[in-house]
């Protein structure tokens, strides 16, 4: 099924998805369920404007009107597409975003009490994800702190480490998962930098 962005504006559908989370993730407070639910639709909401500005130097428009997402029944995001190429550079891109992730951060933190500056941490962190995975490692870590300052909204500068042969995010965000019942993530930041890097390490070969 799709639904188009500018749902993430609206309280009750916002409210309705999260609460269909708990589902997934297993029942906790709304704003555990709230950041969870945002962890994963944040890397799909930014997935076509960052994955174009890599591919085509000229990215799509990620404003509400132009982005369609796609989910499945239990409430999973299978991707998300824009309708429309942004004309301009890194500056339109910026404001483009920030009026889409200030819209989606501010009702979800309305809807559920989650904190919208952990919200802010986890789609820093959703950008630098998405921007290494198109493959180009350079131009993702040259690109990644100029697009979040451009967006601004308070959401930290992204950063970067290497483990063994790979280029990671270092996360500025937990997605809470771990406060649902389920394991803490291997990249999670609420645990020491070593075990994270043991964990890292394990996961990537």
């Amino acid at each position: 099924m799709e639904a188009p962005a500018t749902l993430l504006a609206d309280a009750a559908w916002v409210s309705a998805r999260v609460g269909g989370a708990a589902k997934l993730y297993g029942c906790s407070r709304p704003e555990v369920l709230g950041t969870i639910w945002w962890y994963s639709l944040s890397s799909v909401l930014v997935a076509p404007s960052v994955e174009s500005l890599v591919r085509d130097g000229a990215p799509l428009d990620p404003s509400l009107d132009a982005v369609t997402i796609d989910l499945v029944p239990d409430g999973r995001f299978t991707g998300a597409r824009s309708s429309r190429i942004l004309d301009g550079g890194l500056a339109e891109l910026g404001e483009a975003f920030a009026a889409t992730l200030g819209t989606a951060i501010g009702t979800i933190s309305a809807v559920t009490g989650a904190n919208p500056r952990a919200l802010g941490a986890i789609a820093t962190d959703s950008i630098g994800n998405r921007l290494l995975w198109t493959g180009d490692t350079e131009r993702a870590i040259s690109l990644a702190a100029p697009l979040v300052a451009a967006i601004g909204l308070g959401m930290p500068e992204p950063r970067f480490s290497r483990i063994g042969r790979n280029t990671v995010v270092r996360r500025a965000s937990c997605c809470l998962i771990y406060e649902a019942g389920n394991p803490k993530c291997a990249s999670c930041p609420r645990q020491t930098p070593e075990e994270r890097d043991r964990r890292l390490r394990a996961a990537l070969g």
